[in-house]
């Protein structure tokens, strides 16, 4: 999955909405809009999930594997106003105004429901979807498990041109919303006639996008003591019902009235193709730096752990090197076993797979692979030490943060669900999907 935004996430834009009779400026009202030099108030982070810190290609321009969402200079956000019942062929007429936002629910070829969105002074809104067009702030696309864009004419996204929006109080504790669909280029979202949607007990209308939007939220916050939740779906008017039988099912879920769309810190957000993380400016003050995780890699690197039977002292590579071939020091695992090696060719057990080897210190049979360092410091439930490794792709984090992980059913396609490695999106093999790693150290 590669997720585009615009270079800086909280700049005005030609589609801002303004205040009625403002003539393009601004009102003003205390407290609200950032004033000329002042650092702007970051609401969140979204990180993507399959991607160890950055794009293969380099985060350049739009294109980039975390964002950071901050307050604007002008409000843009949107609230609901009038419901209007309408003749469906004059639907197209009635949402013709592009400065009105509206969401339009076709309930048969001849009875449509518009309901007119007006502007909110107190809240910033940002759009998700695979569409490239200016409205959509993040555009996301599909990713394939092990960490790379899906790509080429026979790899079709399963997400929507405009996923989702989150909307931001531009106010403490600053809090963000999450609802299914974004407005499109008409400022419009259309619901057909076959997409899920219904009149709620109070008379207002909902529904759900295609293939939904689902989100997740931890138990215990995003922290050492974070344990998996309950995936969930949520509608376009912010609403949660349990998940339904199968991602594009027209029939809802139940409606879970003690769970909301408020976005906590470590939130999950999958799009049918693509997971993002939410992460908290409060979260990530706990979360390892960069530096914390240089340090890490230095620190074990002079350990002089050695290969067992080689006897050659072993070295994680530094990240500027990139992910490209196995450095000549790079450590090597069995990941049955966690055992740790120099790169070595024998042990071949070409009979049970290409990647089968045998431990020469258990005989435990199982796939070999190099290890890399997670770089990606947001994903990191704590700052401890690199002790356990996935299973089978190699990515090394704390044990907390791989046992988390390694629990954590993401969605696949329509039904299915599979633990994967955040760092490159693969999906975890074994029984527990992560392995302590055994290092022997220096014989003098």
């Amino acid at each position: 999955m590669v997720l585009e935004g615009n270079p800086e996430v909280g700049s005005p834009r030609t589609s801002d909405l303004r205040h009625p009779g403002s003539q393009g400026s601004c009102v003003l009202s205390s407290g609200e809009d950032a004033q000329p030099g002042e650092e702007p108030i970051k609401y969140g982070e979204l990180i993507v999930l399959g991607y160890n810190g950055c794009l293969a290609s380099g985060d350049k321009g739009r294109r980039r594997s975390r964002l950071a969402l901050s307050r604007r200079p002008h409000a843009n956000g949107v609230k609901p106003d009038v419901m209007h019942h309408i003749s469906t062929p004059l639907v197209s007429k009635a949402l013709s105004n592009r400065g009105q936002h509206s969401i339009s629910y076709t309930l048969s070829r001849s009875h449509s429901v518009i309901v007119e969105y007006t502007h909110d002074s107190d809240t910033d809104m940002f759009q998700i979807g695979r569409s490239t067009e200016n409205m959509i702030d993040f555009v996301v696309t599909d990713t394939s498990p092990g960490g790379g864009a899906a790509e080429g004419p026979s790899a079709q996204s399963t997400i929507s041109r405009y996923a989702c929006r989150i909307l931001c109080d531009r106010r403490p504790p600053y809090t963000a919303r999450i609802y299914a669909a974004g407005f499109d280029a008409s400022s419009n979202i259309f619901l057909g006639e076959r997409a899920a949607k219904w009149r709620t007990p109070d008379g207002l209308m909902d529904g759900l996008t295609t293939n939904g939007v689902l989100v997740m939220h931890p138990a215990g916050g995003f922290s050492e003591d974070s344990a998996p939740g309950v995936w969930r779906e949520i509608s376009v008017c912010g609403n949660v019902y349990s998940l339904r039988d199968s991602r594009s099912a027209q029939q809802r879920g139940k409606l879970v009235e003690n769970e909301s769309n408020v976005l906590q810190d470590g939130s999950l957000i999958d799009l049918c193709g693509a997971t993002l993380l939410w992460r908290t400016p409060a979260g990530l003050l706990r979360a390892p730096t960069l530096k914390q995780l240089e340090a890490q890699r230095q620190e074990a690197n002079a350990a002089r752990p050695q290969c067992p039977v080689g006897l050659s002292t072993l070295a994680f590579p530094s990240p500027a090197r990139g992910r490209t071939a196995p450095d000549k020091q790079q450590p090597w695992v069995y990941v049955r076993c966690g055992h740790v090696h120099g790169y070595h060719g024998w042990g071949c057990r070409r009979e049970r797979g290409p990647q089968e080897r045998e431990c020469p210190l258990c005989r435990l049979v199982g796939p070999y692979v190099p290890l890399w360092l997670g770089q990606e410091a947001g994903l990191c439930l704590d700052p401890g030490p690199p002790s356990h490794a996935f299973a089978p792709c190699g990515h090394v984090c704390s044990e907390k943060t791989a046992r988390y992980w390694a629990q954590t059913p993401l969605p696949h396609g329509t039904h299915a669900f599979h633990a994967a490695c955040p760092f490159c999106g693969a999906w975890l093999t074994g029984e527990h999907g992560c392995v302590r790693l055994i290092f022997q150290g220096p014989l003098d």
